[in-house]
């Protein structure tokens, strides 16, 4: 059982009240909204939900737990960093996760999270691109943070980050989203009793989420950088 120390970590650490810098992006929803591909609540339950199987669950688990579980070395975090770099094909998909592992390091580096300063360091100088779930996965390990804690905390912040921004496109408020998330919670421990895939098995079938992020880049009004 958690210690309360522990337990308080984690409620920090997942709490959206951190300056991860999620708050910036809808991760293709606001492309999807203008293109009224999401105009129901039930339909920005059924976007979340494939965003958590078959992206969240097949992919940012993956890298996640690779570099949860080689923390320590710098190489195959890089490595690891790198692959996600070649694998994120929608430029808006690739630099918001970009912006959103460096907003993540900038907030641990000045908490002194083992491992951030020097990534950080990196990311800046343009030899790593410092991608979210790669960053998420290995300060989640130098906080102590365990394995499947950490797969709940980036389940948890995919669901905030998304449903954060269904709300200031008013397409639901703060009662209907937590409806949501009670609906997806099971869906998500669902998802993590089973295997997480290894790197090199990662995949991701999201094609109207990415169609929605390509044309996010043309659309003229705009609240979120994706």
């Amino acid at each position: 059982m958690n210690s309360p120390a522990h337990l308080f970590l984690l409620l920090q650490h997942g709490d959206t009240f951190f300056p991860s810098g999620a708050v910036s992006f809808s991760w293709g929803l606001e492309g999807a909204f203008n293109e009224g591909w999401v105009v129901e609540k039930s339909e920005l339950a059924d976007f979340l939900e494939i965003q958590l199987r078959n992206r969240w669950a097949s992919y940012d688990r993956a890298f996640l737990q690779a570099a949860h579980a080689n923390a320590d070395n710098g190489n195959v975090i890089a490595e690891l960093d790198n692959l996600v770099e070649a694998m994120s094909l929608a430029e808006e998909q690739r630099i918001g996760s970009r912006r959103a592992g460096g907003a993540l390091l900038l907030a641990h580096e000045k908490l002194a999270t083992p491992g951030a300063a020097d990534y950080r360091r990196q990311q800046r100088a343009g030899e790593v691109p410092g991608h979210l779930a790669v960053v998420h996965g290995m300060l989640c390990a130098g906080l102590g943070i365990r394995m499947e804690e950490a797969a709940v905390l980036s389940a948890y912040t995919c669901c905030s980050s998304l449903l954060g921004a269904a709300m200031r496109l008013s397409l639901v408020g703060h009662v209907e989203s937590q409806r949501i998330l009670a609906r997806v919670g099971p869906l998500i421990a669902e998802l993590i009793a089973e295997p997480a895939p290894t790197a090199d098995e990662a995949s991701s079938y999201t094609p109207r989420h990415d169609l929605a992020s390509i044309c996010h880049e043309t659309q003229h009004q705009r609240l979120f950088s994706n």
